[in-house]
């Protein structure tokens, strides 16, 4: 087995395929392992946040997000994506090329901000507190932004295990401000105040993991061939852009902030299994397939892999969710103002599921630079959001929207189609065998859920008997290798 190495490598010339596959698997563990607790922290903060604020207030800061994450896209013209996916080394001109672009592209930025403030004052009947936090994460995009560069050392090192750590320091720290200010009755402003501390220390950690001297160059020749990925990559981003965050501004118009606030906690809950599992295999397998593009059996193989870990764990996450939160706001004081949030949280869900199964196949894509095929998806997603939540939010308000949604994740099947034109993973072991297993818990869960009475100790019964229902299931379906995979997991994480 190749060893870890700390030492910052040329990705073509030193990086075997073997230390690829081992630093994937082992970024994969430190990633999901080491941020589970986080992520559960992260559970808590969310759970006692919707007990603090009213649904106006998460209304205001979905909304103000969405703004800010809308010309955050602006901040980057696909440069840092670029210089991930490069086969050759990169050079000082290409990170001092791409970080002198960057602080200029956000110094404009925050001048439109700046300008736009009173338009979005009139059109969302922003509060002063609104505002406030919208220069609060108009700031934040000056402190991500000198984050790039560190982060991309690391991530085209694959060295996960310091990557998570500023990631893990910035989420405590964000967690922490927010509730506590919610808990004292501070509102909007508790959002204001975690945005900041997080931007400050998330910054000051980057730099003491992977030290790097900011600095101004411009090298035409950099630019030019970090262009010819980074912006297709970009503009992918931008529509991703237009059909998520574009869409909670645009329904903020038509649902109100209340009505957003509702939409928006539903979202947040149904997408939480992805953030919890998903997002940090996205990271990994990037870089990692970048690697592979030219090994397509070990490639086929590795996508295999991913997408069945993301299921294995997604899959039955939603299904535990959706059994038990009509448990939980039951019994939760304060928290009965969410009910009506559970037939968006179920309608989500579904768009949840597929993304599971289907947005590793777009990392593939851009790994093997099929950017078009990843561009011309992301043109029917966003005009199929366009077209139809809108649309549904109008006719039948929160829930239309979340129908609109759940409706526009059934057409992520499309991409497993041409996927597979291109490699050839087994759908049958990545994604039907756990959402078969997923099937037995969630209607073994359903049933018993009926027969008990509303209380916390139910949700234990439930959320024991569902997560052994699994694991049996699992086993009978797969067999020892299911046992074998843990194993290799455990060896490659403990290998140095």
């Amino acid at each position: 087995m190749a060893k870890f190495v700390d030492e910052h490598l040329d990705p073509t010339a030193e990086i075997t395929l073997e230390t690829v596959k081992t630093r994937a698997i082992k970024g994969v563990a430190v990633l999901t392992g080491r941020t589970f607790i986080l992520s559960f922290i992260s559970l808590l903060a969310t759970g006692l946040l919707g007990a603090f604020l009213s649904e106006s207030q998460f209304g205001v800061f979905f909304i103000v997000s969405a703004i800010v994450n809308f010309l955050a896209y602006f901040s980057d013209v696909g440069l840092a994506a670029s210089l991930i996916q490069k086969k050759e080394k990169i050079s000082e001109d290409d990170l001092k090329t791409t970080f002198t672009i960057q602080q200029g592209l956000v110094i404009i930025l925050l001048i439109i901000l700046f300008l736009l403030t009173p338009f979005f004052e009139k059109f969302y009947s922003l509060s002063y507190d609104g505002k406030l936090l919208l220069y609060a994460l108009g700031i934040s995009l000056i402190l991500s932004s000198l984050k790039t560069i560190p982060s991309v050392l690391l991530e085209r090192e694959l060295n996960f295990p310091k990557l998570v750590i500023p990631q893990v320091v910035e989420s405590i720290c964000y967690q922490l401000v927010a509730v506590f200010f919610a808990w004292r009755g501070f509102g909007i402003r508790s959002f204001t105040f975690a945005v900041l501390a997080r931007g400050v220390v998330g910054l000051i950690a980057i730099y003491i993991i992977r030290p790097w001297v900011p600095g101004f160059a411009f090298s035409k020749k950099s630019l030019k061939k970090l262009l010819s990925f980074g912006l297709p990559y970009q503009v992918n981003t931008f529509l991703a852009t237009i059909k998520d965050d574009g869409m909670t501004a645009f329904l903020g118009g038509i649902l109100g902030t209340a009505g957003l606030g509702v939409l928006g906690w539903a979202q947040k809950w149904a997408y939480y299994p992805l953030r919890l599992f998903m997002d940090h295999v996205l990271k990994v397998t990037f870089p990692a397939f970048s690697r592979m593009q030219d090994e397509r059996e070990h490639l086929a193989r590795s996508v295999t892999r991913s997408i069945f870990f993301v299921c294995f764990l997604v899959f039955p996450t939603v299904s535990g969710l959706l059994v038990l939160a009509p448990l939980l706001i039951a019994i939760i004081p304060r928290y009965g103002k969410w009910e009506p949030a559970l037939v968006p949280l179920t309608l989500i869900s579904v768009n949840t599921i597929f993304a599971a199964a289907t947005t590793q196949l777009t990392n593939l894509f851009n790994a093997i630079g099929k950017i078009k095929i990843t561009f011309k998806l992301m043109v029917m997603w966003t005009a199929l959001t366009w077209l139809l939540v809108p649309y549904l939010a109008i006719r039948y308000g929160v829930n239309g929207a979340a129908l609109g949604y759940a409706l526009v994740g059934a057409s992520s099947v499309v991409p497993i189609y041409i996927a597979r034109r291109y490699v050839k993973f087994s759908l049958h072991d990545a994604v039907i065998k756990p959402a078969f297993a997923t099937a037995v818990m969630f209607t073994l869960t359903l049933i018993i859920r009926n027969f008990l009475p509303v209380n916390l100790l139910s949700v234990v019964i439930i959320g024991v008997v569902g997560a052994i229902t699994y694991f049996i299931s699992s086993y009978l379906i797969f067999g020892s290798s299911i046992i074998a995979d843990v194993k290799k997991v455990a060896k490659n994480f403990s290998s140095k």
